[in-house]
C-alpha cells in the first residue's frame, strides 16, 4: 500500500452501560477510544456540531493538582493549528473532568497500516512533514506531547494530524516503569525509563518510531513484552524497514539513546524540507509551519519542496486564550477532498526579488544584517589604515567612522535601485 486512503473511520462503539450520556452542553454519541488517561466520546451539541470528549482518569480536587491540569491544558490550547487537532475546552468542576478537542474524521495510522499495509513513497513524505509540523507547533508553546504513537496520528482529509497532546503531561504523567507507565513502551525514549526528565526529545524520539512504524509496520524495537522491549529501547539499535537513505539517517539520529545527540522538532522539519540548517535564521518561524502544513496535505513531488522566503508581513498564527469556564461554540469541518485528489499547492520562488517599493526595500536594506557586517569590516580596514598613516587613535577612528558611513549608505543605495538584495546562505 503506497498511499493513505481506505476505508473511512468504522462506526462509533454504543456507549456502555455506565457510560455518560452527557459532558456539559454535548450529547454523547458513541465511543471514539479508550486508554489508560481515559475514554474519548464522540459529542455533538445542540447546533449538530461534532467534537471529541476525552473523560479524564484523575482526581482533580487536590488544587495543585488542578491548577497544574489547568496550566497545561491552557497551554495546549495556544498551539499553533499547524496539522494538529485544536484543544477547543477544558471542565475540571464538575465530578468527571473532561477536555473537548476537534473532532477529525478519518482512520488513525495505527488502523491504517493494520488494515492497508504499510505507507511509502509520497505519502509516507507527506506523513512525516505532516507529524513533524505538528511537534514543531506543539513544542513551540512549550507543550510536550508525552504520548506519540499511532493511535494519536488521524489520517484526516486535509493530511495527517497529531492528537491527544498535552494531555499526558498534564496529569503529571512522567512515571517510568518501576511505577506507573502511561504510553505505549515501543515509542517511550530512553530516559522515561531512566527516571530522566520530559521533555521535547521524547516526542521526537517517539517521531521517529511512529514513521517507522509507518513505513515497516511494525516499531523500531518491537511489540511483545514490556520489559523485552525496554531492554531493546536502552541498549540495541533500532530495527527499521527499508527507508529512502535521507530519511533513514534521520530516524536514526532521532532515535538516539541520549536526548542531546537527536535533533529538535523545528530541526527535523527543515530537513524533510530538504532546507539547509543555514538558511532557518532569517525565516519567520510561522512561514515553516505553513510550508509544512500544506506540504502535508497535498501530494508532493519526488525532489524535496523549497521553502519560500518570507514577505516581512508574513502574519503571525493567531493564539488562543486561556482555558476557558465556558464551552466555546465549535465550528463544523467544511468537507474538503482527498488530500491524493488535490493538487500541490503552488509555492514561491524563493530565488524571486521581492519587490515591495522604494521606502519597504530601503527599510528591508537598513537593517540587513550581512550589509552591516560588511560595512563594520570595511569599516576596521579604514581605521587600521589611517592609525598606520597618522599614529593617532583620532585619525583611526575618523578614517572608520567614515568608511563605515560610505560603505553601509552606498551598499544600501545599490541594492535598493537593483531591486532588492538577491538570496544568501
Amino acid at each position: 500500500m503506497t498511499g493513505l486512503t481506505g476505508a473511512p473511520v468504522p462506526g462509533v462503539a454504543p456507549l456502555w452501560t455506565h457510560d455518560p450520556v452527557t459532558a456539559g452542553p454535548y450529547r454523547l454519541l458513541g465511543r471514539l477510544g479508550a486508554g489508560g488517561q481515559g475514554v474519548v466520546y464522540l459529542g455533538e451539541d445542540d447546533q449538530g456540531h461534532q467534537v471529541a470528549i476525552k473523560m479524564i482518569n484523575a482526581d482533580l480536587s487536590d488544587l495543585r493538582v488542578r491548577s497544574q491540569f489547568m496550566k497545561e491544558v491552557a497551554a495546549a490550547r495556544r498551539v499553533a493549528p499547524f496539522c494538529t487537532a485544536q484543544v477547543l475546552f477544558a471542565e475540571v468542576d464538575g465530578e468527571q473532568p473532561y477536555v473537548v478537542s476537534e473532532f477529525i474524521q478519518g482512520p488513525t495510522l495505527y488502523r491504517h497500516v493494520r488494515e492497508h499495509g504499510p505507507v511509502a513513497g509520497n505519502a509516507l513524505h507527506r506523513l512525516a512533514i505532516g507529524t513533524a509540523t505538528a511537534l514543531a507547533a506543539i513544542h513551540r508553546s512549550d507543550v510536550v506531547h508525552c504520548d506519540l504513537k499511532p493511535d494519536n496520528v488521524v489520517l484526516g482529509p486535509d493530511g495527517p494530524r497529531v492528537i491527544d497532546f498535552g494531555i499526558a503531561r498534564a496529569l503529571g504523567v512522567t512515571e517510568t516503569v518501576t511505577s506507573r507507565v502511561m504510553g505505549t513502551t515501543a515509542y517511550m525514549a530512553p530516559e522515561r525509563f531512566r527516571n530522566d526528565p520530559v521533555g521535547p526529545p521524547c516526542d521526537v524520539f517517539a517521531w521517529a518510531g511512529t514513521i517507522a512504524y509507518a513505513a515497516g509496520g511494525r516499531p523500531p524495537f518491537g511489540n511483545d513484552s514490556l520489559f523485552a522491549v525496554m531492554h531493546r529501547v536502552l541498549n540495541d539499535p533500532p530495527d527499521l524497514p527499508p527507508l529512502p537513505p535521507e530519511l533513514d539517517e534521520l530516524i536514526r539520529q532521532c532515535l538516539a539513546k541520549e536526548p542531546g545527540d537527536r535533533p529538535a522538532a523545528e530541526q527535523v522539519l527543515m530537513r524533510l524540507l530538504g532546507q539547509d540548517a543555514r538558511v532557518t535564521a532569517p525565516l519567520r518561524p510561522e512561514t515553516v509551519l505553513q510550508v509544512g502544513n500544506e506540504t502535508a496535505g497535498a501530494p508532493t513531488p519526488n525532489e524535496p519542496l523549497p521553502l519560500p522566503r518570507p514577505a516581512p508581513h508574513t502574519p503571525v498564527a493567531p493564539t488562543r486564550p486561556t482555558v476557558a469556564t465556558r464551552p466555546e461554540p465549535t465550528v463544523p469541518p467544511q468537507a474538503r477532498p482527498s488530500s491524493l485528489d488535490r493538487p500541490a499547492a503552488p509555492l514561491p520562488d524563493r530565488h524571486a526579488p521581492v519587490d515591495g517599493g522604494w521606502g519597504r526595500r530601503l527599510r528591508r536594506e537598513a537593517g540587513d544584517a550581512w550589509g552591516i557586517s560588511t560595512a563594520i569590516f570595511l569599516a576596521a580596514v579604514g581605521g587600521a589604515t589611517g592609525y598606520v598613516a597618522s599614529s593617532t587613535v583620532a585619525a583611526a577612528l575618523a578614517a572608520g567612522t567614515a568608511t563605515f558611513v560610505v560603505v553601509y549608505l552606498v551598499r544600501m543605495l545599490v541594492a535598493v535601485a537593483l531591486g532588492g538584495r538577491s538570496d544568501r546562505p
